[in-house]
């Protein structure tokens, strides 16, 4: 283990809390190690549903362009639903056991950026590097993004978001659960990503229809 933040050393004391107290007091007790998992309900200023969102409030003209730090960052993604499936099949088992839940699959944060963009049919295009890199809209299909034309920059990155000590790369190994329980994810990225963006696109028609009628709509994150 090497944790890169405060948080991090929080959940290794979780974890080495939980192996003690297990074999010193027989006590039925598990560690799923959860890589990250998503879903509409994921707070507006993680990462992913930050992405949804504002591609989404973009799309409908309510926004010009998402912010991000580092695109290169590489995670694991799964969908909560399989994760919590997953966390009720440990506490069946008769001995108690420690499983890590995660696809074995990355992506990058550019890639789910461009994953959501194209649920709304906007095809992007990145260029730069580093903090001069931008996201640029090279297509748009259908009737789901009314506020975006080919050439907008909507994607672009902001130093403020990179972080002191930067994890570069997450991936987990699920094959444990998997040989033991006969655990594996059955929702893919593509499918997460959609049920998000359509989630956030509904929100977003309304506060656009809030705002033709002359209402003032408040877009802050929580």
């Amino acid at each position: 283990f090497y944790p890169r933040s405060p948080y991090a050393v929080a959940k290794l004391y979780a974890y080495w809390i939980t192996v003690n107290y297990r074999e010193s007091y027989g006590i039925y007790a598990c560690n799923g190690i959860l890589f990250n998992h998503e879903s509409p309900r994921r707070g507006e200023t993680f990462v992913t549903r930050k992405i949804t969102r504002a591609i989404a409030n973009i799309a409908q003209g309510l926004e010009s362009c998402l912010y991000l730090g580092n695109m290169d960052s590489l995670r694991d993604w799964g969908h909560a639903k399989d994760y919590v499936r997953m966390q009720w099949m440990m506490l069946q088992q008769e001995q108690p056991e420690d499983f890590v839940i995660a696809t074995g699959v990355q992506y990058s944060v550019r890639q789910f950026v461009e994953l959501a963009a194209a649920q709304l049919g906007i095809k992007l295009r990145f260029e730069g590097e580093g903090i001069n890199e931008k996201g640029i809209v090279v297509s748009v299909t259908g009737h789901d993004a009314p506020g975006v034309k080919p050439g907008d920059v909507i994607v672009a990155v902001d130093p403020r978001y990179f972080r002191p000590a930067e994890v570069e790369t997450l991936l987990g190994d699920p094959s444990k659960a998997h040989e033991k329980l006969g655990w594996k994810p059955e929702i893919t990225l593509s499918e997460m990503v959609s049920e998000m963006v359509a989630n956030d696109l509904e929100a977003a028609k309304k506060h656009s229809l809030l705002k033709s009628h002359g209402f003032d709509v408040n877009l802050s994150l929580e």
